[in-house]
């Protein structure tokens, strides 16, 4: 298998994650679960998933579809589409697999992971992060990473605005 082959491998439909979650599950791999729309990849984006990916064995990114990313962000996003954006996410060494979803939210991708561990940034309550719940009733643990300063999509946009 060549590298890119490996990196598209990475990229599972939600109606075939179960094999691989049962896999991990058996060898007591500890699953982390973060989402986003990772529209323009940039250094708060590597940090982040990098620190997210130190709390466990596995790490799983849910990812906005398009059509997602426009609803919560506007017609004008994303500037990337969620295949570029999939193989960019899959690329990273410490990504384990990249899941698109269309919802408005991760709440049913991540019912189906059931995650050990569950990863938003530190602009988040704990306690209002979509699947608290879920993680919680399993026993599992929900955490907030903090966001570098001045490294966003929305700030590099405007920064090519002017």
């Amino acid at each position: 298998m060549n590298r890119l082959d490996v990196i598209q491998s990475k990229i599972i439909d939600i109606n075939n994650i179960e094999p691989l979650l049962t896999y991990w599950k058996l060898k007591n791999r500890k699953l982390v679960f973060t989402n986003g729309c990772f529209d323009i990849i940039h250094r708060g984006h590597v940090e982040y998933l990098a620190q997210a990916a130190d709390y466990g064995d596995e790490l799983i990114i849910g990812l906005n579809t398009d059509s997602s990313v426009r609803r919560l962000k506007g017609k004008t996003r994303p500037v990337q589409d969620e295949i570029a954006r999939a193989i960019m996410m899959a690329s990273l060494q410490f990504v384990s697999t990249v899941i698109l979803f269309d919802e408005d939210t991760p709440y049913e991708l991540i019912k189906k992971v059931q995650p050990d561990v569950l990863i938003k940034g530190s602009d988040y309550n704990i306690e209002n992060i979509v699947g608290y719940d879920i993680v919680k009733a399993k026993g599992g643990e929900v955490k907030t990473i903090d966001f570098i300063d001045g490294y966003s999509t929305t700030s590099i946009i405007e920064k090519l605005k002017k």
